[in-house]
């Protein structure tokens, strides 16, 4: 653990210095209270190097209760963030979990489909929440194809993938749209929501996934945050 003795306090210096780095001021925010209500602090957690910095590629990884962060220096090739990552929280309430916000902006993609594209869309049993792996232009994808919406859906599908991605740096959001683009773009999208886990029944679904060739989003909201993003060319 980072807390360990084995680091220095000017390397655990260096660890915030790197999340900070790799993150948006607000997903930094957001890591930070994250962690700190599910393991008491990033001192709870562990990190890795994978190859040496500054002599070639290399990545850097934190993982812990909640969360894997990468800190990739091109490492794996056409992979936004060198490799899946996870998110969460372990606060189960909708309005106290600090990534329900991110299932509001989705669930306003629902309340735009009509009759025939939600019934697509609403799925009664949630599929195994890590099954995110990538299965390219022969996969078979849950929910509605983003293909039949209305420029003004796919507006907001648009928007909503920023909000998604909005947690991290830059360079990871463009590597994301950049990977996205090269898999057929958005029209290779599919969208889904479960009505399993439903906290509250009160039909804002908690449980979704955006799936295509080369972009799964699994988001688990009940009874609290389990998410993981895989972004790549396969």
């Amino acid at each position: 653990m980072i807390d360990d003795g084995f680091y220095t306090d000017a390397q655990r210096a260096m660890v915030d210095e790197i999340i900070r780095a790799v993150t948006s001021p607000d997903g930094y925010e957001r890591i930070k209270k994250q962690t700190k209500d599910d393991s008491e602090g990033i001192g709870a957690y562990s990190m890795a190097v994978f190859g040496t910095p500054g002599s070639g590629k290399f990545e850097w990884e934190l993982t812990g209760r909640h969360l894997t962060l990468r800190a990739d220096g091109d490492s794996v090739d056409q992979a936004a963030f060198g490799g899946p990552i996870i998110y969460g929280h372990g606060i189960a309430n909708p309005s106290d979990n600090l990534f329900h916000y991110q299932t509001k902006q989705v669930n306003e993609v629902f309340r735009a489909l009509d009759a025939k594209q939600s019934a697509k869309a609403l799925i009664a049993k949630e599929p195994k929440e890590d099954a995110v792996l990538l299965q390219g232009a022969n996969g078979k994808f849950p929910g509605v194809p983003i293909s039949e919406l209305s420029d003004d859906q796919k507006r907001l599908v648009e928007s909503t993938l920023k909000v998604l991605l909005a947690p991290y740096r830059k360079e990871d959001v463009d590597e994301a749209f950049a990977i996205l683009k090269t898999g057929g773009g958005l029209d290779k999208l599919h969208l889904a929501f479960y009505q399993e886990g439903d906290l509250q029944n009160d039909k804002v679904w908690d449980v979704w996934r955006v799936e295509g060739p080369s972009f799964v989003w699994h988001f688990r909201g009940a009874p609290h945050v389990h998410a993981y993003i895989n972004i790549g060319v396969v």
